[in-house]
């Protein structure tokens, strides 16, 4: 197990190369919260995430019959481009085994740090044993995304880092994919401090260490937008480590998640992707545990899919009451459309989108369903405009969207 002079020595190859992050308070968070969140901003790293740190430590200490053969990696996005950017600046070749299901964003940013980057397998599992069939005929050698002490040493001198600067942070909360991140850090935040509570934060389709840990058969699996932490088996190293050092395993919903992105580019005028988010999803989801303590966030990425990004923002606006979803039941004749528009005008509010349902619809002939999207102030907004609509003598439907993120 390594300890924090590894992860000091770490900090020393990183020093002057990989991006020494803020870690900056957030006073509205902290009122949001009733917590006093400090924030690790790691979505600033060059790469956009805090892999950066831990695949220089191991590439820096290849040996140079090794570099010289090349390096291979497996990962979902941050990790590849880490290895890449860093494989690049070193002369290193590398190859970068990705799952199909990769965002694009990832896969163009990673092969333009000179990567050759191969599409194979639909889970981590598949592409990690076609990596691995690469490293054997081609003689590369593996860089390992988590499971490996060097990656856990780099990855925590973000910790490092976070109690230098705040040494009054009393609770970590960390994500947790396959462990990396949070084993380096808790063994940083606990060789600082041996108080600190260190947390860990699981996408709720992928409860993989706590089944690591707690043993059950948990369901593991399923689409998330915390694919950077969408892993199915953690590090043998992580789990030791969590075990011994980790506090609690919190697991946080798909809305959660993106609600918390919604906060971070709000308040924090910050981009977080969904496993970055889940610190604060957790603080959000889980009051009663944050409660007066003074948190350390790590946000440890940032590189979301711009058009997903926008489908989060637009859904986060009507769980908001921002943007209403209205079915108005009106006369199928001239004039109605406009006497709606003139309601909803007179309101204050602005419509979107309109369309009009004549044959799928259960209302009488002379009849029609007149779907509204508006924009609205606040939920309160939104109601005076039903309550404008309904006085004027129609029928009004508001339409909402689930706790589970699906429209009712």
């Amino acid at each position: 197990m390594i300890d924090l002079g590894d992860i000091k020595a770490a900090a020393q190859i990183i020093s002057g190369v990989c991006v020494r992050t803020p870690t900056l308070p957030s006073r509205t968070l902290s009122n949001i919260t009733g917590s006093n969140v400090f924030l690790k901003f790691e979505n600033l790293q060059f790469t956009g995430s805090f892999k950066d740190r831990g695949a220089l430590v191991k590439m820096t200490r290849l040996e140079d019959k090794a570099a010289k053969a090349g390096v291979i990696a497996m990962s979902a996005g941050n990790h590849a481009q880490g290895v890449a950017y860093h494989a690049q600046n070193l002369g290193i070749p590398a190859t970068i085994v990705m799952p199909r299901f990769t965002p694009f964003n990832k896969i163009r940013h990673t092969q333009g740090f000179g990567a050759h980057v191969v599409l194979e397998g639909d889970t981590l599992e598949e592409s990690k044993a076609h990596a691995d069939m690469l490293a054997a005929t081609e003689g590369l050698t593996f860089i390992h995304p988590y499971d490996d002490d060097d990656i856990m040493a780099g990855q925590g001198t973000a910790a490092l880092e976070m109690l230098t600067d705040y040494p009054e942070i009393d609770t970590l909360i960390v994500p947790i994919g396959g462990g990396g991140l949070i084993s380096g850090c808790a063994i940083a935040a606990k060789g600082l401090n041996p108080d600190i509570k260190i947390v860990g934060v699981e996408a709720a389709l992928y409860p993989s260490m706590q089944r690591a840990l707690e043993g059950g058969e948990q369901v593991i699996g399923g689409q998330t937008i915390a694919d950077g932490i969408a892993v199915k088996a953690v590090g043998h190293r992580a789990v030791d480590i969590a075990r011994e050092h980790v506090s609690h395993i919190v697991s946080v919903t798909e809305a959660q998640i993106e609600e918390a992105i919604v906060l971070y580019m709000e308040i924090e005028k910050t981009v977080a992707e969904g496993a970055g988010a889940t610190p604060l999803a957790a603080l959000i989801a889980h009051p009663e545990m944050f409660t007066g303590r003074n948190c350390g966030l790590i946000i440890s990425g940032g590189n979301i899919d711009s058009r997903l990004l926008a489908s989060v923002i637009s859904r986060g606006l009507v769980r908001q009451g921002r943007i209403v979803s209205l079915r108005v039941e009106i006369s199928d004749q001239p004039g109605a459309l406009a006497q709606i528009a003139s309601l909803v005008g007179e309101a204050g509010a602005n419509i979107i989108e309109v369309a009009h349902h004549r044959l799928f619809s259960d209302v009488p002939v002379k009849g029609a369903d007149l779907d509204l999207m508006i924009e609205t102030r606040d939920p309160e907004h939104g109601r005076e405009v039903v309550a404008r609509i309904t006085a004027a003598g129609y029928t009004v439907t508001q339409m909402s969207i689930t706790a589970a993120g699906g429209a009712s």
